[in-house]
């Protein structure tokens, strides 16, 4: 079969679930992860046939992506601040608003004066997922020890395969932040993007996130939409140094409450910061005043 004849089959199939746009990028990631061709192909060669063989996979795809099957999840892996990363069910897909907030940490932390520039910089990366935060702030930053911390063991595993992958140095370890209350490390710097999404919000969100992506990376009660928050706050102040740097990805509906939050418990330099989108979306600040 034609393989234009194929990207004609999946805009049929697909219209109605996803935008045009959408569908031709999927398109194009499925036939450069199967059979190894750019995205220009049918420009140079319009009438590229491809065998039976090689059509399979394409229509195993398609059937996944019209059950809203993410295409990540379908090849296996993503691309994040340049770099690839596996991911499966058990950790989220990393968005690119998160790339935001890690070239802001890395533009932040990159810009220290020369006095400091023998000085390790201790990382902490709370509820790490895939790992891309953690790796890549591992892979960017200056004299950077990097740990990161999740409560599921299923998505250390993907994080560690991540890291053994981009050749990034990171101690994974298993922690609950909702359970502990301290540890014995002094960070310079934390960061997270916790679970921040509330249950009410469900009913706005596509098919294709809440089927497939975990959940309990994911969602907050109602009635406690800053559970996450408070923990890591709390911790952050038991574990920063005077002056050291907390950054947080938030719910953009929450921005002021978690500001508050933060004055409550004497972090000081509160910037409230957007995403591309114009949305509330992370918090950078400093313990101690």
């Amino acid at each position: 079969m034609q393989l234009k004849a194929i990207k004609n089959i999946f805009h049929k199939e697909l219209k109605g679930i996803y935008p045009k746009e959408e569908i031709d990028s999927f398109f194009y990631l499925l036939i450069e992860h199967y059979l190894h061709l750019e995205r220009f192909v049918l420009t140079l060669q319009p009438n590229l046939v491809v065998t039976k063989g090689e059509e399979e996979p394409l229509f195993k795809a398609l059937a996944q992506l019209s059950n809203h099957r993410p295409v990540q999840y379908i090849i296996g892996s993503t691309t994040f601040m340049d770099m690839n990363f596996m991911v499966n069910e058990n950790v989220l897909i990393p968005r690119p608003e998160t790339e935001e907030l890690v070239r802001w940490i890395i533009d932040d932390l990159n810009t220290k004066p020369k006095k400091d520039e023998l000085k390790e910089i201790r990382v902490l990366d709370i509820g790490t997922g895939s790992g891309c935060i953690a790796i890549s702030l591992a892979k960017h930053l200056f004299k950077a020890k990097v740990v990161a911390v999740d409560i599921s063991r299923d998505a250390l595993k993907i994080a560690k395969k991540n890291a053994l992958s981009n050749d990034a140095n990171i101690d994974f370890e298993i922690m609950d932040i909702l359970a502990i209350g301290t540890s014995g490390g002094q960070y310079d710097v934390i960061v997270s993007n916790p679970p921040y999404v509330r249950e009410s919000e469900r009913n706005v969100m596509r098919e294709n996130v809440l089927d497939y992506e975990p959940a309990t990376a994911l969602f907050v009660p109602d009635e406690d939409p800053l559970v996450f928050y408070r923990a890591i706050i709390q911790f952050s102040k038991n574990n920063l140094v005077v002056k050291g740097r907390l950054f947080l990805e938030i719910n953009h509906y929450l921005g002021e409450a978690i500001v508050t939050l933060l004055k409550q418990h004497n972090f000081s330099e509160i910037e409230l910061r957007k995403d591309m989108f114009g949305n509330d979306r992370f918090i950078k600040c400093r313990y101690g005043r």
